[in-house]
């Protein structure tokens, strides 16, 4: 007989990738909570719904089969977050899809930005598309420019924003419907529409959802309506990830429905969308899904531990469970991104910042090199850690399970053939043991140190991008509180806080299915976004107030209609704006009223909001520079009024422990009493160490820290000053790994000031610098981030300073250098470097520096960079040793002489610098950039001392130097201890290199001898050029991660004759050297090496302007085939990495029309193993400008490999107005006038190998699993390494 219970069931659900949580409020007010597996087909079709009939089961107390539908009478609201859309997209298994895009883009979407995820990976991978098919719609909308010098022929219209368009071509609506027909004949029945500029003019795609409509297309995704924001490649991904999700996620929530009886008819059904707020099933699509179940974390810390809990400290948000984890920040306002990628598809849509950033539990562990790795490989939901008796790998769940930190009596029974046996203690015990005997082939260390160890290293990795996420908002990373959450996280929580000087960590009483739980408290959202493209000034505030009245009418009518009463919706208003002439953009809502006296929008202050959050996040404002509303944003959010908090009676008598047990920590084994969650009480008090048991996770209360109940019945734990542990001088492998990343953490942090306190484009948001830590003898031991060009030349520019200055190099002092004969690349990039004394050492003890490329320096040409430039001088301002500070003041009158002296000498078109107030400011943030840097390292050298500091410098540098010698070893068994390659430049010049292996030694030298001499031009190289030609090449030889340093140099002897192409003598010129002949040396050394056929081998600089603008690209091409890969279309190669303008933005910007910007099919090699296609682009000008090429491979082509054939050959072409085709060649400057049009075809990259009847399909590697990066910190690192 069941039991009858008054009032109804509340369900809040987190479908994950391992584990589905379910939290239910009872009728009675009870709480349950439930964790069962996300996959189990062989005991129930779906987890959620499996999750309800256990609670409803064993609350009602009859019998529900799990093969029948559920009775939904006494449910009364389910609220669920699922990994359902983010799972399609990363194993590509969402719906049958097709593009529809403006003619001349149909590869748009597969150029994407044209830069490469890893840039060390020579077989590029990139997620396959979403699209089977490509329709290109024969239609064109341009913008009306004033600066355009042609009468435009076409239809005027009105954008949704009020601008003038021109239609130069009308839309073939005949065309799109036989093409949509075939489409449909296909069986495909869903497509995206991505138009230029249809995010202010929607007619087009309007039209052609309705001609879709008509011929049966049943899903059509408009990015129009999708997110109608400027830039059409996100807002293209992001309307073809809505096709490609949202008929996933209906047939899913179909199948969901269908488990229930009447299919939910009548259960108020809502789902986590990622910007944290719930919405309605019906409204559940795919682009606003990716974030579902971390979005309900955030929430559910942001609504319970924020505020008095947190005592007005912001909160980190640390969710960490089996196979990823977490991070996020909350200080009061919900932390939005508006654009992230995630498997190779950027989308542009609202999403709460949460980074993930490690593996979680399922990090597996290796020891390489005689370093400590963790992850990023993942062991994954299967088969698991080796613990999970599916035959899986070495975890960091695996080391807490071998400390004690796990106890399998108290983990949930669910594994075995029948899921219900604990965790292999014994499993995870033999594999630790194989595992330390490999350790100690090089070190003595016991099982238990090994799994410490790993641990260890495992929480550093993690803290580095928690310093990253605070920093890069100008935070104090210290000055927030720790909210921990997630199976795993209680057992690193104490020691992450304790390493990024955090004082409280806080666990939610649910913190194991905090996810589920923040469902219950979200609130229900409706938002609604238009384009604005208009300066926040007087005469648009009227134009501003009544869009936004528009928006929250909608938000509010949607909301009101689902049946929420008035009262329980309001509307927030938010502007995203960004100074002109920049890209950073902000959303802002309104400074409160009266915050004023200027004129401003009636709903507010928005520019009081914008300055102010800029300062705080860049540390300046840019005085009298417009700034512009790019989009209008309304958020209408309904309150649902659920309260879950409760007081809890305090303990009348001290904490009982059920058990001790033995855990090991840093220096032994400890016993600790072991603790259940629910027999705590507030006022209960425990001092580590100790363990706290619940049934969703364990929590490690460390050694020196104290964890308390509060009333609410969540954990509060103080960490208290700990001793200050002594490391001696011998290496420690444990050690090494840690340090290794302490010291790429100050290289990351440098940069992050440097990106803040900068002003110019190129540094700011291009993010086109390096920040780099050198010990005392100028040797590089960390820089940050791994732009390729700058690897080995900043030593260069260090160890210049170390011979020419001798003793003549001061406390206080600064230098500036950008010399090509003094470790320069090409003169715009500026090195600043700062020596470091410490206490009573006579000497520097280390170095640091930073280099930044400055868009101006003086010259011939504005930009400093001259495709026709003979002589250095001619190219810009030159440093060899400038003294930048001295005593602590900056020498500006001094450097403003030297910035202006380029104007004097006696060439047409000479000039100073023509951006001098960029320069100065740039240069000001470099040196503060290096400051941060002195202060982290000497913080590192008062807890440590300066010996066992400058000792791991020389550790970490050491193992790089092993990773090298080990693939040199390699390379002589395999290839033979003797390489030879040459090639060509395009002038003829021979570039030759001959390296010669001693195996025993694990050492090579490259002997670039027989090189052609220096020529009369500017693609002489400088020698640092080649270094770190060289050392890109042995990185990605190695094929792993591993510290680049100095140490991969130290096996390498290089010879490269003075006068010689790549060493030339001070006075020649080199701009081109540092983009082109760069990536020849490229190719020279991985020829020698038989890696991959050649790449394009070329960055094709393409530059146009006139005394007020100046555009600036480089164009991808085709990469090259290796013995088991066909090479990638469409991408940047090697040493260049650097992002395309967005299409829509570059028209909105320049006078320019982007006609066409497409592969050039068949341009990659033939072979067993296909080269990747170059890229066909096409600009026509609107008005009469200067054009510069700086462009290789276009006499000498990409060549094949092993018998693969060549790539095709880059072209340039220029069509006049009056018809007239020309050649302009390799590199040149010509005047282009209104209605010209330049052409320009990038190379394709080498074959493979010769062809065969085998069908030449590439070799599927054996991959473990990667963890998806994703949040701000990973866009911020793929930037750099973009630059």
């Amino acid at each position: 007989m069941g039991k009858m219970l008054a009032g109804k069931f509340k369900f809040a659900i987190d479908r994950g990738g391992t584990f589905t949580d379910v939290y239910a409020i009872c009728p009675d007010g009870r709480e349950r909570v439930t964790k069962l597996l996300s996959v189990d087909p062989s005991n129930y079709p779906d987890a959620p719904r499996e999750g309800i009939r256990r609670i409803l089961e064993e609350e009602l107390g009859n019998k529900m089969p799990a093969n029948q539908p559920l009775d939904t009478s006494m449910i009364d609201w389910i609220r669920m977050g699922t990994t359902v859309a983010t799972n399609a997209l990363l194993e590509r298994k969402g719906e049958r899809m097709a593009l529809v895009i403006t003619s001349g883009f149909r590869d748009l979407l597969y150029i994407g930005n044209q830069a490469r995820p890893k840039i060390f990976d020579l077989k590029i991978e990139m997620p396959e598309g979403l699209y089977e098919a490509v329709v290109e719609a024969k239609e064109r909308v341009i913008l009306d420019s004033p600066r355009c010098q042609l009468t435009t022929k076409g239809r005027q219209v009105d954008a949704t924003n009020g601008e003038k368009l021109w239609v130069i071509e009308e839309l073939d609506q005949e065309h799109v419907k036989r093409e949509l027909e075939k489409i449909r004949d296909k069986g495909i029945s869903s497509i995206a529409v991505v138009l230029m500029h249809s995010y202010i003019y929607p007619a087009h795609e309007e039209i052609i959802e309705k001609i879709a409509r008509s011929v049966g297309i049943e899903s059509v995704s408009l990015s129009s309506k999708i997110m109608p924001m400027m830039r059409i490649v996100p807002r293209g991904f992001t309307a073809a990830s809505d096709a490609y999700l949202t008929p996933h996620i209906q047939r899913y929530l179909q199948g969901f429905c269908s488990g229930f009886k009447n299919e939910l008819d009548g259960v108020n059904v809502l789902f986590m969308q990622s910007d944290g707020g719930l919405t309605p099933m019906d409204s559940f699509s795919g682009s606003r899904a990716i974030l579902s179940g971390p979005a309900g974390g955030v929430v559910g810390y942001a609504r319970t531990l924020y505020g008095s809990v947190s005592n007005g400290l912001p909160v980190i948000g640390f969710d960490m469970g089996g196979t990823s984890t977490d991070v996020s920040r909350y200080d009061g306002a919900w932390e939005h991104v508006f654009e992230t990628t995630i498997a190779g598809v950027t989308i542009q849509a609202p999403q709460l910042d949460v980074n993930t950033v490690a593996a979680g539990g399922g990090s597996m562990l290796f020891f390489r090199d005689g370093m400590f790795v963790v992850g990023p490989d993942s062991a994954g939901a299967h088969p698991g850690p080796t613990c999970y008796k599916k035959g899986g790998p070495l975890t960091v769940t695996d080391a807490n399970l071998r400390l004690g930190r796990l106890i399998p009596e108290y983990f949930p029974k669910i594994f075995g053939k029948h899921e219900n046996e604990p965790l292999d203690s014994v499993a995870t015990a033999n594999a630790f043991q194989q595992l330390t005997q490999q350790v100690n082939e090089l070190f003595e260390m016991t099982e238990e140190e090994v799994a410490m160890g790993f641990i260890n290293v495992a929480n550093e990795a993690m803290c580095r991008p928690i310093r990253a996420l605070t920093q890069a908002k100008g935070h104090d990373t210290s000055r927030h509180i720790l909210a921990c959450f997630g199976g795993a996280g209680g057992q690193h929580a104490c020691a992450i806080a304790r390493s990024l000087g955090m004082k409280v960590v806080l666990i939610h009483r649910y913190s194991g299915i905090l996810s589920a739980y923040g469902m219950a408290l979200a609130d229900v959202v409706r938002e609604e976004q238009e384009a604005c493209s208009k300066p926040y000034q007087i005469d648009n505030f009227d134009y501003i107030d009544q869009r936004i009245d528009l928006l929250s009418k909608r938000c509010r009518e949607s909301l009101i209609s689902r049946g929420f009463h008035p009262d329980q919706v309001h509307t927030e208003p938010y502007l995203h704006m960004r100074y002109d002439r920049t890209d950073c953009a902000l959303l802002c809502g309104p400074a409160g009223p009266g915050s004023s006296s200027r004129p401003t929008s009636s709903h507010g202050d928005f520019l009081e909001s914008f300055v102010e959050k800029y300062k705080t996040e860049f540390g300046f404002t840019i005085d009298g520079r417009p700034v512009i509303v790019d989009d209008i944003r309304v958020r209408g959010i309904a309150k649902t009024g659920i309260q879950t908090a409760k007081t809890l009676p305090a303990a009348t008598s001290p904490a009982t422990s059920i058990t001790t047990s033995p855990i090991y920590f840093e220096g032994g084994y400890r016993d600790c009493s072991v603790f259940l969650l629910k027999d705590l009480l507030p006022g209960h008090s425990i001092p580590g160490p100790a363990m706290i048991i619940d049934q969703l996770g364990t929590i490690i209360v460390e050694p020196n820290s104290t964890a308390e109940l509060t009333a609410q019945g969540d954990l509060r734990i103080t960490i208290h000053d700990a001793p200050t542990s002594s490391i001696g001088l011998e290496l420690d492998a444990v050690q090494l790994s840690i340090f290794s990343h302490r010291f790429m953490s100050i290289a990351e942090q440098m940069g992050r000031i440097l990106q803040r306190t900068s002003v110019s484009t190129n540094i700011k948001e291009r993010l086109d610098f390096s920040c780099a830590l050198f010990g005392p003898d100028g040797g590089l031991v960390s820089n940050a981030p791994h732009i390729p060009v700058h690897l080995g030349a900043m030593q260069e520019a260090v160890q210049y300073q170390l011979r020419a200055r001798g003793s003549d190099i001061l406390p206080g002092d600064v230098f500036l250098s950008n010399h090509p004969s003094a470790g320069g690349s090409h003169l715009p990039d500026l090195t600043v470097i700062t020596p470091v004394f410490w206490e009573t050492q006579q000497k520097p003890v280390f170095y640091v520096a930073s280099r930044g490329h400055h868009a101006d320096i003086g010259g011939i040409t504005p930009g400093s960079m001259p495709p026709h430039s003979h002589m250095l001088d001619e190219e810009g301002a030159v440093f060899k040793s400038f003294v930048l500070v001295r005593d602590g003041v900056f020498r500006e009158a001094e450097l403003i002489d030297a910035l202006n002296a380029p104007g004097k000498i006696d060439v047409p078109g000479a000039s100073g610098t023509r951006n001098l107030h960029d320069n100065l400011s740039d240069l000001r943030a470099q040196v503060a950039a290096n400051q941060k840097g002195i202060g982290l390292v000497s913080e590192l050298m008062v807890y440590y001392g300066l010996e066992v500091v400058q000792q791991y410098m020389a550790y970490v540098r050491h193992n790089a130097e092993m990773a090298v010698r080990s693939l040199l070893k390699e390379v002589a068994q395999k290839s033979g201890q003797r390489l030879e390659a040459e090639d060509f430049m395009d002038d003829g010049t021979r570039i030759c290199l001959s390296v010669a292996i001693d195996p025993s030694q694990g050492s090579a030298t490259f002997d670039f001898t027989g090189t052609g001499c220096q020529v009369w031009g500017n693609t002489n190289a400088p020698r640092a050029v080649s270094l770190s030609a060289i050392i890109y090449c042995l990185r990605s030889l190695v094929g792993h991660d591993i510290p680049l340093n100095q140490g991969c140099l130290v096996p390498i002897q290089v010879i490269i004759p003075d006068g010689c192409l790549l060493n030339p003598y001070p006075e020649a010129g080199v701009v081109g050297g540092n983009v082109l002949t760069s990536q020849r040396v490229v190719d020279v050394v991985l020829r020698a090496f038989g890696a991959c056929a050649a790449s394009q081998g070329c960055m094709n600089n393409i530059t146009f302007g006139d005394e007020t603008i100046g555009y600036y690209e480089t164009v991808a091409g085709g990469s090259g085939a290796g013995p088991y890969w066909n090479g990638r279309s469409g991408i940047h190669s090697h040493m260049t990495n650097t992002r395309i303008t967005d299409a829509e933005v570059l028209e909105r910007r320049y006078p320019v029309i982007l006609r066409s910007f497409c592969l050039r099919k068949g341009s990659g090699g033939h072979g067993k193993y296909r080269g990747g296609d170059g890229i066909s682009r096409e600009l026509f000008f609107r008005q009469t400008m200067t054009l510069s090429v700086l462009t290789e491979r276009r006499v000498y082509a990409p060549y094949g490999l092993a018998g693969g054939g060549d790539g095709a050959k880059g072209s340039n072409s220029l069509l006049r107005r009056n018809g007239v085709l020309l050649n302009l060649g390799a590199k040149c400057s010509v005047h282009v006038h209104a209605g010209d049009s330049f052409r320009l075809l990038t190379p394709g990259g080498g074959g493979y190998g010769l062809e065969d009847s085998e069908g030449n399909k590439p070799v599927v590697t054996a991959m473990a699993t990667k963890f998806t990066e994703r949040g701000s910190v990973y866009e911020f690192r793929s930037l750099q390494e973009s630059a």
